[in-house]
C-alpha cells in the first residue's frame, strides 16, 4: 500500500479502491430456486360479452330515464328476492342452478340503478342479505371443491364489484361508504371503529394504497380487493383499542386505532368468528387477541417475506390472526389460498415469497367460520382502488407471458450499503431503508415495480379522463383493463 502511495497520488489510489469496491458490490448473489408451476388454475370470468352487454344496458338506461326503467328494476329485484328466499329455506349444493340464476339477475339489475339513485339503498340491502345467505349455505359445503370456491366467489366478489360499479357512477354524496352485514353476537369487550361496534378478537381486512398492496390483492387464484389483515384487541377495563398487525417495514407491531387508520386504507371489512362455534368458551376471540398482544410485547417478530404459515417466528399480516386463533384451537382459512399463475409466482418470488399455498387476505371473507359484520369504503379513493387493480392485472398479464422483474443494475452497490445501514439500525430496534428480511435485490425490484406501476397508472388516468369526457360516464372496470393495456404498452415501449 505504501508503494502505491509513493507511485500514485493518494486521491487516485482511493478512487481506484472505491471503484474496485463498487465492482465487487455489483456481483449478484441471488441463487433463486426454479419456480414450480401451480397444480391448480386461477379463476377466470371469461365473460367479456356480458360486460359489454351490461355497459350497453347502463347507457340505454341513462337515455330512457328513471321513470321508464322502474318496472324493470322492480321485476329484477322481486325475482331475485324470491330466488334468495328459496335458497335460504333449503340446503343447496353450490352447483344448484339457482345460484347462477341469482348471479345473472343481479348483474342485469346493477346497470339500471345509477339512473334511479333512490333504488340504490334497496339494492345494497339486498346485497347484504345475499352475502348473509350465501355464507350460511357455505357452512354445509365442501369448501375445498372447485364448485364451492367458484360459487361463493362469483356471488360475493362478483356482487361487491357490481355494487362498486354503481357507486362509481353516483354523485359522491349518494355513496353508502358503510354497508352493514351480520351483527354476529359476541361476549368479548367492545368499542366503535368508523361507526361500527367491534369486539375484541374481530379481524380487520383492509386494502392499502401501495402498488404492492394491489399485487397482494390480485395475485391469488381468486383475485380480490384486500391486502392486509389485522387483529383487534379491546381492553376489558378501559376499552382501549389496540390493533395487532404486521408491516413489511417493522414486522409485527401494536398500533392505536388512529395509527391504523392513518396508514392509508382504501377499504376495511370487519370479520367475526361465529358465536355458535365457540359456545363452549365465548371468550376465545378475546383470548386470541390477548395472546397476540402479549406475544408482541415480549418478542420481536419479523415480517415473513416467505409467507410460510408453519413458522410463527416470523409473521406476515395474515399469520397475526391465524396463529393467535390457532393457539385456541381454531384454524382460520378453512381453505388455504393458492397462487397458481407461473408468472405471478415468479414475480412474488422476486420479493422473497417461497410458499404459494398460503393465507391470502381476500380469501378470508369466504371462510364459513366467519361472519361479515360490515364493510367500509373510502368514497374518495374507491376509484383509485380500481385503477390500481387494473394496472396490476395488465402487468401480471406480462408476467404470465414471461416478463421478469428487474432493477437498475448499477444501483445494487447502493442497495447493499443501504442494507448494511439498515442492519445496524435493526440492532437498535430502528427501521432502515430496506426492511429486515428483505434482500437488496428484492428491495430494488420492489422499487422498480412500484415505479413502473405508477407510470402506467398515470397514463391510465389520462386515458380514463378522455373516456369519461367522450362517453359521459366513468369507465367501468372492464374498460379500465382495456385502457390499462394501452397504457402499459405505451409506457413499456417508450
Amino acid at each position: 500500500m505504501k508503494n502505491l502511495y509513493r507511485k500514485y497520488p493518494k486521491k487516485l489510489v482511493f478512487a481506484g479502491l472505491l471503484f474496485i469496491t463498487y465492482l465487487i458490490l455489483l456481483i449478484p448473489l441471488e441463487n433463486s430456486q426454479p419456480i414450480q408451476k401451480g397444480s391448480t388454475k386461477p379463476f377466470i370470468w371469461n365473460q367479456d360479452s356480458l360486460w359489454k352487454h351490461l355497459e350497453f344496458k347502463f347507457k340505454e338506461a341513462k337515455i330512457l330515464g328513471c321513470d321508464k326503467i322502474q318496472t324493470s328494476i322492480d321485476s329484477f329485484l322481486n325475482s331475485s328476492k324470491i330466488i334468495l328466499n328459496e335458497i335460504s329455506q333449503k340446503s343447496l349444493q353450490p352447483t344448484n342452478e339457482k345460484y347462477s340464476t341469482l348471479e345473472k339477475q343481479l348483474f342485469e339489475t346493477a346497470p339500471l340503478i345509477p339512473t334511479c339513485i333512490d333504488r340504490f339503498k334497496e339494492y345494497i340491502n339486498f346485497y347484504s342479505r345475499l352475502r348473509e345467505v350465501i355464507k350460511e349455505q357455505s357452512r354445509k359445503w365442501d369448501m375445498n371443491s372447485i364448485e364451492a370456491k367458484n360459487t361463493i366467489y362469483r356471488l360475493l366478489y362478483g356482487n361487491r364489484t357490481a355494487v362498486e360499479e354503481i357507486m362509481l357512477q353516483l354523485p359522491p354524496d349518494k355513496i353508502n361508504t358503510l354497508i352493514n352485514g351480520v351483527d354476529e353476537t359476541s361476549q368479548t369487550p367492545s368499542s366503535k371503529i368508523l361507526g361500527v361496534v367491534v369486539h375484541s378478537g374481530d379481524i380487520l381486512v383492509s386494502r392499502g394504497g401501495a402498488p404492492t398492496s394491489a399485487l397482494i390483492a390480485r395475485g391469488s387464484d381468486y383475485p380480490g380487493n384486500f391486502s392486509h389483515i389485522a387483529l383487534v384487541h379491546i381492553a376489558e377495563n378501559n376499552k382501549t383499542i389496540s390493533i395487532i398487525e404486521s408491516h413489511i417495514e417493522r414486522g409485527v407491531v401494536i398500533s392505536s386505532i388512529d395509527e391504523y387508520l392513518k396508514d392509508k386504507k382504501l377499504r376495511i371489512m370487519i370479520l367475526r368468528i361465529r358465536q355458535d362455534l365457540i359456545m363452549y368458551d365465548p371468550m376465545i376471540p378475546h383470548k386470541a387477541a390477548t395472546y397476540a398482544l402479549e406475544n408482541v410485547k415480549v418478542n420481536h417478530i419479523p415480517y415473513d417475506f416467505e409467507m410460510n404459515t408453519s413458522d410463527p417466528e416470523k409473521q406476515f399480516c395474515s399469520e397475526v390472526a391465524s396463529s393467535a386463533y390457532k393457539k385456541l384451537g381454531i384454524n382460520l382459512w378453512a381453505v388455504i389460498s393458492n397462487i397458481s399463475s407461473y408468472g405471478t409466482r415468479n414475480w412474488l418470488s422476486a420479493f422473497g415469497v417461497k410458499y404459494f399455498q398460503t393465507e391470502e387476505p381476500s380469501d378470508l371473507e369466504y371462510d364459513p367460520q366467519l361472519s361479515v359484520v360490515a364493510e367500509w369504503r373510502d368514497s374518495e379513493t374507491l376509484y383509485k382502488d380500481h385503477l390500481d387493480n387494473a394496472v396490476t392485472d395488465v402487468m401480471l398479464e406480462k408476467a404470465d407471458s414471461g416478463k421478469v422483474l428487474s432493477y437498475d443494475w448499477y444501483a445494487l452497490p447502493i442497495g447493499r450499503l443501504a442494507k448494511l445501514y439498515s442492519l445496524v439500525l435493526n440492532i437498535f430496534d430502528e427501521v432502515g431503508p430496506i426492511p429486515e428480511g428483505m434482500s437488496p435485490e428484492a428491495a430494488l425490484k420492489n422499487k422498480k415495480y412500484s415505479e413502473d406501476h405508477e407510470l402506467i397508472k398515470n397514463k391510465l388516468v389520462e386515458l380514463a379522463k378522455d373516456f369519461e369526457t367522450e362517453k359521459g360516464y366513468r369507465a367501468p372496470y372492464w374498460e379500465l383493463v382495456e385502457l390499462g393495456r394501452i397504457a402499459r404498452d405505451a409506457v413499456m415501449n417508450n
